[in-house]
């Protein structure tokens, strides 16, 4: 994982307190890096939902990945 559990768990609760949906997604789709298939594609499903729910153009790029991972379908 990129960062330390502690401090991903502490980003994503001040990010949620704020109510920054575009940070939230941002620090998901950071800790899928150098993960394994199936972690990744958690956290990115989670970046992806917030990424949309955010009307983010990221979004398309999470679930981009996702296909690629094999967790999201291509039609």
């Amino acid at each position: 994982m990129s960062a330390p559990k502690s401090a991903l768990d502490a980003a994503l609760l001040a990010a949620h307190a704020a109510g920054d949906k575009e940070r939230i997604a941002q620090i998901y789709a950071k800790a899928a890096d150098d993960m394994d298939a199936a972690s990744a594609a958690f956290y990115l499903t989670h970046a992806y939902v917030f990424a949309l729910d955010a009307g983010l153009p990221e979004a398309e790029t999470y679930r981009r990945a996702l296909v690629e991972l094999g967790a999201e379908p291509t039609g």
